[in-house]
């Protein structure tokens, strides 16, 4: 986005989850599913509708029978007890001795053609990277472009109607880039790339912490948010040399749910992991929306910030047609299953400017975790493309 603001002072919470909606939602993201993903509502003020701190509650109707003990009929979970039924799931992931990253990023793009307006993902690269936790278990890092593609199965056809390009020359905000259809194999060579077999143990992570430093994190929601996501911490961050006496502003909740999301990724425990999503539930201008679907097609569920809106001056040339305003949010995917961060993405709420034909929930940019944890044995990287 050009700049994130907020726009809304305030924003009700939704009650606590009782405890038998979230034993519920545990038993729901344990077991298969028993029914298809519903469809999310989009473009009503960012989340669902001012005034409502969640998206509408799911209506989840068992397709097994219930034992006697249990409440028969329709359960209602809210989003946020959704959320908290993954962070539990979370707690539970295994630890190990080798750390990896799989990240995919991408930025979606628009193709004005003669035949018919559609989107692309491009600027899409790859990296892997693995880490011993000890200095002398050795680190790896790899990296590899990745192709361009259209953006969903209609952006596709219109992609066909236009001749099938392999090449894409598209407005990136400042300038035109080209991008291509082709796949680039994983590099070991260049920047950031490459084996050091004495390496490990020194990963630096999140706010430039060690890995120790991560290790030793509390895992109670409020300490990590107090730690983390308090307005004051981030603006002491900010200011490293020092902070004006008594100074401080307002973070906006798209930067908390960033930082949240940056923290989560990183090899913290298991506990400290499922902390900082329960501490993300608790920030103003944080809601849980409900299920959701990353960039990859994995589904999950998902906190959003409130929205904000970014506007395209032509100051910098590119088509008329790209400019103007738009809102969008950011928003936060985790595994349904097992409390892994799947995604972070921007995605559209308000149609405008260069989005002006793409509808809500269209996804601007994002970064993807295709996987990322503790193993037992050292980690190399997937040959297969990450798309499904």
């Amino acid at each position: 986005m050009d700049e994130v603001r907020m726009v809304r002072d305030s924003y009700p919470e939704p009650a606590p989850p009782t405890a038998r909606e979230i034993a519920r939602a545990k038993s729901l993201l344990a077991g298969p599913p028993r029914r298809s993903r519903p469809r999310l509502l989009w473009g009503l003020g960012g989340v669902v509708a001012a005034g409502a701190a969640t998206a509408v509650a799911l209506t989840l109707v068992g397709g097994n029978a219930p034992a006697p003990s249990q409440p028969t009929g329709p359960v209602r979970l809210d989003d946020k007890a959704l959320v908290l039924a993954a962070a539990e799931k979370a707690e539970q992931q295994p630890t190990g001795v080798y750390w990896h990253t799989d990240v995919v990023q991408g930025q979606s793009f628009i193709v004005r053609a003669k035949t018919g307006t559609y989107a692309i993902t491009g600027a899409l690269d790859e990296m892997f990277g693995w880490w011993g936790a000890k200095s002398g278990m050795g680190e790896g890092h790899y990296g590899r472009d990745l192709p361009a593609r259209p953006v969903t199965a209609q952006d596709a056809a219109l992609w066909r109607k236009a001749g099938s390009p392999s090449t894409f020359r598209v407005w990136a905000g400042d300038h035109y880039d080209t991008y291509t259809t082709k796949a680039q194999k994983w590099q070991m060579e260049g920047v950031n790339k490459g084996t050091d077999p004495h390496g490990g143990g020194k990963l630096v992570g999140a706010l430039g912490m060690s890995v120790e430093e991560l290790q030793k994190l509390p895992s109670d929601p409020a300490k990590l948010a107090e730690m983390f996501l308090s307005d004051k911490t981030i603006y002491k961050k900010e200011h490293p040399m020092g902070a004006p006496a008594g100074r401080t502003r307002q973070v906006p909740p798209a930067v908390k749910l960033h930082l949240a999301g940056a923290l989560a990724q990183n090899p913290v425990q298991p506990k400290v992991r499922a902390g900082l999503m329960r501490a993300a539930t608790t920030q103003p201008g944080i809601h849980a929306i409900g299920r959701e679907t990353d960039p990859l097609g994995r589904p999950g569920v998902a906190l959003a910030a409130d929205d904000t809106a970014s506007t395209w001056t032509g100051e910098y040339g590119g088509p008329k047609a790209a400019r103007g305003t738009y809102r969008s949010r950011k928003v936060i995917v985790f595994d349904q299953r097992t409390g892994a961060m799947l995604s972070e993405q921007e995605e559209l709420t308000k149609p405008g400017g260069p989005y002006a034909e793409m509808k809500p929930g269209f996804i601007i940019d994002y970064v993807a975790y295709r996987s990322a944890g503790w193993t037992d044995t050292k980690p190399s990287p997937s040959a297969e493309l990450p798309f499904r």
